[in-house]
């Protein structure tokens, strides 16, 4: 049985979702989020608005497929909720001699110790804000897997060094420092 599936989902104030087109719309103050239900896994549960809330259900109790998506889907309407009305966020920085970042326009410009600078188009929906140093900035937005992901994009261009401690991290992200070679 689902742990995450069994509990219904609780609609935040100013939050509303209806079932339109084969898909999930949740509105809430931060803007709109849409959850496709027409794919092969979604048909697997059943999804019912009431007052103040989303209950979803497996089709099949029996079907190992329609369990596991049973609490896939609760958890993904759970995000979409606190997405549309708190949004996600990922702070960042970076830790090393001449890094930086900056936002130009729809762009996060990285200098990241290559022979260039590294230019990524940041993703519609998606904001990523400049901290108070500029090796430090975070990435906002209503969508967590696009948060997540962006963030990801962001993190492997330059990985943490676990000899020298340089590079990009999440913040209260812990490297284990290595001691070099020894003579």
């Amino acid at each position: 049985m689902s742990r995450a599936g069994k509990y219904p989902v609780k609609l935040s104030e100013g939050v509303s979702v209806a079932i339109a087109d084969n898909a999930l719309v949740v509105k809430g103050p931060k803007g709109e989020l849409k959850l496709a239900l027409d794919t092969k896994n979604a048909g697997l549960v059943d999804i019912v608005i009431n007052e103040g809330q989303v209950v979803i259900n497996p089709k099949d109790s029996e079907e190992k497929s329609s369990r596991t998506m049973w609490g896939t889907m609760a958890r993904n309407i759970r995000n979409a909720v606190e997405g549309v009305s708190k949004g996600f966020e990922k702070p960042m920085y970076m830790k090393g001699v001449g890094y930086k970042a900056s936002v130009k326009g729809n762009q996060l410009v990285l200098v990241a110790g290559f022979s260039h600078d590294v230019i990524m188009d940041i993703p519609a929906g998606l904001t990523v804000v400049m901290g108070e140093t500029p090796t430090e900035f975070t990435v906002k937005g209503i969508d967590k897997c696009l948060v997540g992901q962006f963030a990801d994009k962001i993190h492997k261009i330059r990985k943490a060094d676990p000899y020298k401690g340089k590079g990009i991290f999440y913040k209260g992200e812990r490297i284990r420092r290595k001691e070099g070679k020894k003579k």
